[in-house]
């Protein structure tokens, strides 16, 4: 989905993904690398402009997208 957004799209495309899906007892199970080698991939190839984090991401997470763009 987000290729084809950004394929279509004039404008910036932003993503702000989830941790992974929450667990039985309402956490993130998703860490910091497991989730920056996934918008790795977004971000090198220029798919998204702004990237920033939802439900389960910390500050951790966010420093790892900063370090990996």
């Amino acid at each position: 989905y987000v290729k084809e957004l950004s394929d279509k799209s004039s404008f910036f495309i932003c993503a702000f993904p989830n941790a992974g899906l929450p667990n039985e007892m309402g956490g993130y199970d998703e860490t910091a690398k497991m989730m920056g080698e996934q918008l790795k991939d977004f971000m090198n190839s220029g798919l998204v402009n702004i990237v920033g984090g939802c439900c389960g991401t910390t500050p951790e997470h966010i420093s790892e997208f900063a370090r990996i763009a």
